[in-house]
Protein backbone atom coordinates (compact mmCIF):
# COMPACT_ATOMS: atom_id res chain seq x y z
CA UNK A 1 0.00 0.00 0.00
CA UNK A 2 1.85 3.16 -0.99
CA UNK A 3 0.91 6.83 -1.04
CA UNK A 4 2.31 10.27 -2.13
CA UNK A 5 1.32 12.99 0.06
CA UNK A 6 3.13 16.54 -0.06
CA UNK A 7 5.52 17.44 2.49
CA UNK A 8 7.42 20.58 3.19
CA UNK A 9 10.33 19.52 0.52
CA UNK A 10 8.18 17.99 -1.70
CA UNK A 11 6.39 14.26 -2.01
CA UNK A 12 6.58 11.65 0.74
CA UNK A 13 5.89 7.89 -0.55
CA UNK A 14 3.87 5.36 1.46
CA UNK A 15 5.50 1.91 1.71
CA UNK A 16 4.66 -1.14 3.19
CA UNK A 17 7.37 -1.30 5.91
CA UNK A 18 6.12 2.43 6.73
CA UNK A 19 2.73 2.16 7.33
CA UNK A 20 3.53 -1.08 9.47
CA UNK A 21 6.15 1.09 11.05
CA UNK A 22 3.07 3.55 11.91
CA UNK A 23 0.52 1.18 12.69
CA UNK A 24 2.57 -0.92 15.24
CA UNK A 25 2.95 2.60 17.46
CA UNK A 26 -0.85 3.47 17.20
CA UNK A 27 -1.90 -0.11 17.87
CA UNK A 28 0.39 -0.04 20.93
CA UNK A 29 -0.34 3.29 21.93
CA UNK A 30 -4.84 2.52 21.54
CA UNK A 31 -4.04 -0.47 23.90
CA UNK A 32 -2.80 1.79 26.48
CA UNK A 33 -5.89 4.67 26.31
CA UNK A 34 -3.89 6.83 24.48
CA UNK A 35 -6.37 8.99 23.04
CA UNK A 36 -7.16 12.49 23.75
CA UNK A 37 -10.70 14.14 23.54
CA UNK A 38 -10.31 14.73 19.48
CA UNK A 39 -7.83 12.35 18.55
CA UNK A 40 -4.32 11.02 19.44
CA UNK A 41 -1.97 12.43 22.61
CA UNK A 42 0.80 14.43 21.05
CA UNK A 43 3.26 11.90 22.41
CA UNK A 44 1.72 9.20 19.98
CA UNK A 45 2.80 11.08 16.95
CA UNK A 46 5.79 12.05 18.58
CA UNK A 47 6.66 8.10 19.27
CA UNK A 48 5.39 7.80 15.69
CA UNK A 49 7.69 9.90 14.06
CA UNK A 50 10.70 8.08 15.90
CA UNK A 51 9.32 4.83 15.18
CA UNK A 52 9.10 5.46 11.27
CA UNK A 53 12.30 7.19 10.84
CA UNK A 54 14.26 4.50 13.01
CA UNK A 55 12.59 1.57 10.98
CA UNK A 56 12.33 2.85 7.68
CA UNK A 57 15.73 5.48 7.17
CA UNK A 58 12.78 8.08 6.55
CA UNK A 59 12.64 11.37 6.91
CA UNK A 60 9.38 12.23 8.42
CA UNK A 61 7.43 15.33 10.22
CA UNK A 62 5.05 15.08 12.62
CA UNK A 63 2.17 16.51 9.68
CA UNK A 64 3.10 13.37 7.50
CA UNK A 65 2.05 10.84 10.69
CA UNK A 66 -0.97 12.87 10.53
CA UNK A 67 -1.79 13.45 6.94
CA UNK A 68 -1.57 9.68 7.09
CA UNK A 69 -3.34 8.64 10.03
CA UNK A 70 -6.56 10.72 8.42
CA UNK A 71 -5.92 8.49 5.39
CA UNK A 72 -6.42 5.20 7.18
CA UNK A 73 -9.09 6.60 8.96
CA UNK A 74 -10.67 7.49 5.62
CA UNK A 75 -9.79 4.04 4.50
CA UNK A 76 -11.84 2.75 7.88
CA UNK A 77 -15.38 5.05 7.19
CA UNK A 78 -15.39 3.51 3.75
CA UNK A 79 -14.28 -0.51 4.64
CA UNK A 80 -16.24 -0.52 7.32
CA UNK A 81 -19.61 0.69 5.96
CA UNK A 82 -19.50 -1.49 3.22
CA UNK A 83 -18.77 -4.45 5.51
CA UNK A 84 -22.16 -3.77 7.58
CA UNK A 85 -24.42 -4.66 4.63
CA UNK A 86 -24.93 -7.93 2.76
CA UNK A 87 -23.06 -9.38 0.49
CA UNK A 88 -20.24 -7.73 1.58
CA UNK A 89 -16.69 -9.32 2.88
CA UNK A 90 -13.37 -9.03 3.34
CA UNK A 91 -10.71 -11.05 1.58
CA UNK A 92 -7.58 -11.87 3.75
CA UNK A 93 -5.75 -13.26 1.28
CA UNK A 94 -5.78 -10.16 -1.28
CA UNK A 95 -6.21 -8.05 1.40
CA UNK A 96 -9.80 -6.20 -0.42
CA UNK A 97 -12.90 -5.91 -0.42
CA UNK A 98 -14.60 -9.26 -1.47
CA UNK A 99 -18.04 -8.43 -3.54
CA UNK A 100 -21.21 -11.27 -3.93
CA UNK A 101 -21.88 -10.25 -7.08
CA UNK A 102 -21.86 -6.99 -9.87
CA UNK A 103 -25.12 -6.12 -9.20
CA UNK A 104 -24.81 -5.81 -5.31
CA UNK A 105 -21.53 -3.60 -6.20
CA UNK A 106 -23.44 -1.44 -8.81
CA UNK A 107 -26.28 -0.75 -6.51
CA UNK A 108 -23.98 0.07 -3.38
CA UNK A 109 -21.89 2.21 -5.73
CA UNK A 110 -24.70 4.08 -6.78
CA UNK A 111 -25.73 5.49 -3.47
CA UNK A 112 -22.04 5.60 -2.34
CA UNK A 113 -19.64 7.37 -4.91
CA UNK A 114 -16.70 7.41 -2.10
CA UNK A 115 -16.65 3.77 -2.62
CA UNK A 116 -16.13 3.55 -6.29
CA UNK A 117 -12.56 3.07 -6.21
CA UNK A 118 -12.85 0.39 -3.36
CA UNK A 119 -13.80 -2.45 -5.49
CA UNK A 120 -10.19 -3.69 -6.62
CA UNK A 121 -8.48 -1.41 -4.18
CA UNK A 122 -5.80 -3.30 -1.80
CA UNK A 123 -5.68 -2.38 1.88
CA UNK A 124 -3.27 -3.53 4.28
CA UNK A 125 -2.70 -4.16 7.78
CA UNK A 126 -6.93 -4.02 7.86
CA UNK A 127 -6.77 -6.05 11.30
CA UNK A 128 -4.51 -3.09 12.42
CA UNK A 129 -6.70 -0.30 10.86
CA UNK A 130 -10.17 -1.40 11.74
CA UNK A 131 -9.21 -1.89 15.32
CA UNK A 132 -7.27 1.29 16.12
CA UNK A 133 -10.42 3.44 13.96
CA UNK A 134 -13.05 1.59 14.87
CA UNK A 135 -15.58 3.25 16.76
CA UNK A 136 -18.29 2.10 19.21
CA UNK A 137 -21.88 2.68 19.00
CA UNK A 138 -25.03 2.15 20.42
CA UNK A 139 -28.34 2.33 18.92
CA UNK A 140 -30.78 0.53 21.65
CA UNK A 141 -32.39 -1.23 19.03
CA UNK A 142 -34.24 -4.50 20.69
CA UNK A 143 -35.59 -2.13 23.37
CA UNK A 144 -38.84 -2.66 24.88
CA UNK A 145 -41.06 0.30 24.30
CA UNK A 146 -43.23 1.70 27.12
CA UNK A 147 -46.50 1.06 25.30
CA UNK A 148 -45.68 -3.11 25.77
CA UNK A 149 -44.48 -2.70 29.14
CA UNK A 150 -48.02 -1.18 30.50
CA UNK A 151 -49.91 -3.34 28.29
CA UNK A 152 -48.08 -6.29 30.13
CA UNK A 153 -48.51 -4.91 33.16
CA UNK A 154 -52.47 -4.52 32.87
CA UNK A 155 -52.60 -7.67 31.24
CA UNK A 156 -51.43 -9.41 34.57
CA UNK A 157 -53.67 -7.13 36.74
CA UNK A 158 -56.58 -8.29 35.13
CA UNK A 159 -55.32 -11.51 35.62
CA UNK A 160 -55.62 -10.96 39.55
CA UNK A 161 -58.95 -9.14 39.36
CA UNK A 162 -60.56 -11.61 36.79
CA UNK A 163 -63.02 -12.86 39.99
CA UNK A 164 -63.93 -9.88 41.03
CA UNK A 165 -68.49 -10.01 42.09
CA UNK A 166 -70.20 -8.40 39.66
CA UNK A 167 -72.92 -7.19 42.17
CA UNK A 168 -70.51 -5.00 43.73
CA UNK A 169 -70.32 -2.55 41.23
CA UNK A 170 -74.69 -1.58 41.60
CA UNK A 171 -74.05 -1.19 45.50
CA UNK A 172 -74.57 2.68 46.81
CA UNK A 173 -73.86 3.99 50.23
CA UNK A 174 -76.33 6.60 51.33
CA UNK A 175 -77.10 9.09 48.65
CA UNK A 176 -73.36 9.07 47.11
CA UNK A 177 -73.16 8.01 43.37
CA UNK A 178 -70.52 5.27 43.28
CA UNK A 179 -67.04 5.95 41.65
CA UNK A 180 -65.71 4.87 38.57
CA UNK A 181 -62.58 3.28 38.45
CA UNK A 182 -60.77 3.43 35.38
CA UNK A 183 -60.24 0.29 33.54
CA UNK A 184 -57.48 -2.09 32.73
CA UNK A 185 -57.19 -0.45 29.23
CA UNK A 186 -57.27 2.61 30.77
CA UNK A 187 -54.38 2.07 32.80
CA UNK A 188 -52.31 0.62 30.19
CA UNK A 189 -53.01 3.63 28.00
CA UNK A 190 -52.23 6.21 30.23
CA UNK A 191 -48.81 4.65 31.76
CA UNK A 192 -47.86 4.13 28.33
CA UNK A 193 -48.28 7.40 27.37
CA UNK A 194 -46.43 8.80 30.49
CA UNK A 195 -43.62 6.01 29.92
CA UNK A 196 -43.10 6.93 26.16
CA UNK A 197 -43.23 10.52 26.79
CA UNK A 198 -40.64 10.13 29.08
CA UNK A 199 -38.51 7.47 27.33
CA UNK A 200 -38.69 10.23 23.94
CA UNK A 201 -37.02 13.01 26.39
CA UNK A 202 -34.32 10.60 27.71
CA UNK A 203 -33.67 9.89 24.46
CA UNK A 204 -33.41 13.35 22.71
CA UNK A 205 -31.11 14.02 25.31
CA UNK A 206 -29.18 11.11 25.26
CA UNK A 207 -28.55 10.69 21.83
CA UNK A 208 -27.96 14.53 20.65
CA UNK A 209 -24.41 14.38 19.33
CA UNK A 210 -22.17 16.42 20.99
CA UNK A 211 -19.94 19.77 19.76
CA UNK A 212 -17.39 18.62 17.53
CA UNK A 213 -14.29 19.11 18.61
CA UNK A 214 -11.13 20.89 16.47
CA UNK A 215 -8.84 18.46 14.87
CA UNK A 216 -5.47 18.34 15.68
CA UNK A 217 -4.74 20.24 12.14
CA UNK A 218 -7.03 23.12 13.36
CA UNK A 219 -4.92 23.27 16.06
CA UNK A 220 -1.41 23.24 14.30
CA UNK A 221 -2.76 25.54 11.64
CA UNK A 222 -3.72 28.18 14.04
CA UNK A 223 -0.25 27.79 16.61
CA UNK A 224 1.41 28.36 13.33
CA UNK A 225 -0.31 31.20 12.34
CA UNK A 226 0.65 32.61 15.80
CA UNK A 227 4.09 34.73 15.26
CA UNK A 228 6.97 34.33 17.71
CA UNK A 229 6.20 30.99 19.14
CA UNK A 230 9.44 28.69 19.21
CA UNK A 231 9.12 24.86 18.07
CA UNK A 232 9.18 23.77 22.21
CA UNK A 233 6.39 26.02 23.00
CA UNK A 234 4.18 24.78 19.46
CA UNK A 235 4.82 21.34 21.15
CA UNK A 236 3.99 21.99 24.90
CA UNK A 237 0.53 24.03 23.58
CA UNK A 238 -0.37 21.80 21.35
CA UNK A 239 -0.13 18.62 24.18
CA UNK A 240 -2.48 21.38 26.15
CA UNK A 241 -5.25 22.06 23.49
CA UNK A 242 -5.34 18.66 22.00
CA UNK A 243 -6.48 17.13 25.24
CA UNK A 244 -8.65 20.44 26.40
CA UNK A 245 -11.26 21.55 23.30
CA UNK A 246 -12.59 24.29 25.86
CA UNK A 247 -9.19 25.87 26.21
CA UNK A 248 -8.80 25.99 22.29
CA UNK A 249 -11.98 27.89 21.73
CA UNK A 250 -10.72 30.74 24.48
CA UNK A 251 -7.81 30.75 22.05
CA UNK A 252 -9.28 31.27 19.03
CA UNK A 253 -11.77 33.74 20.87
CA UNK A 254 -8.85 35.78 22.03
CA UNK A 255 -7.37 38.93 19.53
CA UNK A 256 -4.70 38.28 18.08
CA UNK A 257 -2.08 40.11 19.62
CA UNK A 258 -3.06 38.56 22.62
CA UNK A 259 -2.79 35.05 21.77
CA UNK A 260 1.42 34.65 22.19
CA UNK A 261 1.11 35.81 25.49
CA UNK A 262 -1.95 33.39 26.57
CA UNK A 263 -0.39 30.74 25.36
CA UNK A 264 2.69 31.38 27.05
CA UNK A 265 0.81 31.51 30.47
CA UNK A 266 -0.63 28.41 29.78
CA UNK A 267 2.53 25.99 28.88
CA UNK A 268 4.76 28.18 31.50
CA UNK A 269 1.91 28.79 34.46
CA UNK A 270 3.33 30.74 37.37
Amino acid sequence: MESRKKGGTGYLTWSDSMDKALLDVFVERYNKGDRAQNGWKPRVYIAAVKNVREKCEMEITMENIISRSKTFDKYHAIISKMLSQSGFGWDWDNNKISVDSDDVWNTYVHANKDATSYRHKTIKFWDMISLVYSKDRANGAGARTAAESAAEMAAENGNNSKDTDATSSTQVDGDRKKKRYRSDDSIASMLGEKLDNFTAAFQADVCEPPPKPASPEEILAALDAIPGLGEDDVLAAYEILVSNDHKFKSLQALPGGMKKKWILKQVNPK
